[in-house]
């Protein structure tokens, strides 16, 4: 949900400060431009087909199994496959947590994190939270940044789940800006993403997996 909507003729200036704030972090802006460059959006470029198929292609390149059922049935990650049947956002949203989870974590559902918003088994997903509180809040911010930037790479709307997750929350205020580019720099050096804010392509973590 957005805290404080942003009118659409006044994103652009808005995305245009911000920019202007991150020109001391290089790494930041890059990745900042890449998202800000998939503004304005089309109604009709919204979660279509295409946009879900490239998502779940993205998922299957990282060497994830995919299963073509609504999340509801049972969990979005239900430790062995990603449930699909759900907007492309939620799909690449899903491949960015597998990419940033512990791997002995990777078997647990919904990562150990407890239940997403989407899932059907709450109880059994909570059940396994396995993490402090802390440790959740951070990973969810940086798995909802990196989902973000894979959205721009595949050419989809990014910029849309940049404003639904808050990202541009108090774009005048130092401490937002600096908030975006910790978390960059937090993805860059876990080798997540390049320093053109670009994200690692998926052979490399099919090979690692």
């Amino acid at each position: 949900m957005i805290l404080t909507p942003i009118p659409s003729d006044r994103l652009g200036a808005v995305l245009h400060q911000f920019a202007e704030r991150l020109a001391d972090r290089p790494r930041a802006a890059a990745a900042f431009a890449r998202i800000a460059a998939t503004w304005p959006v089309s109604p009709e470029a919204v979660d279509t087909p295409a946009q879900r198929a490239d998502a779940v292609a993205l998922a299957h390149a990282v060497g994830i199994t995919t299963l073509d059922q609504e999340p509801a049935v049972a969990f979005s990650w239900d430790g062995r496959c990603i449930r699909t049947r759900s907007e492309a956002s939620v799909i690449v949203h899903e491949v960015a947590h597998w990419l940033l989870c512990a791997p002995e974590r990777r078997p647990l559902p919904d990562f150990g994190l407890g239940a997403g918003p989407e899932t059907g088994e709450k109880e059994i997903a909570n059940a396994a939270f396995c993490v402090s509180e802390e440790h959740r809040e951070t990973e969810e911010v940086l798995t909802s940044l990196l989902g973000i930037l894979w959205e721009a790479e595949l050419g989809q709307p990014a910029i849309l789940a940049c404003l639904e997750q808050n990202w541009l929350e108090g774009p005048h205020r130092a401490s937002t800006v600096a908030f975006f580019a910790d978390a960059i720099d937090t993805l860059h050096h876990a080798g997540l993403i390049g320093a053109d804010g670009h994200p690692v392509p998926p052979a490399r973590h099919a090979e690692a997996a």
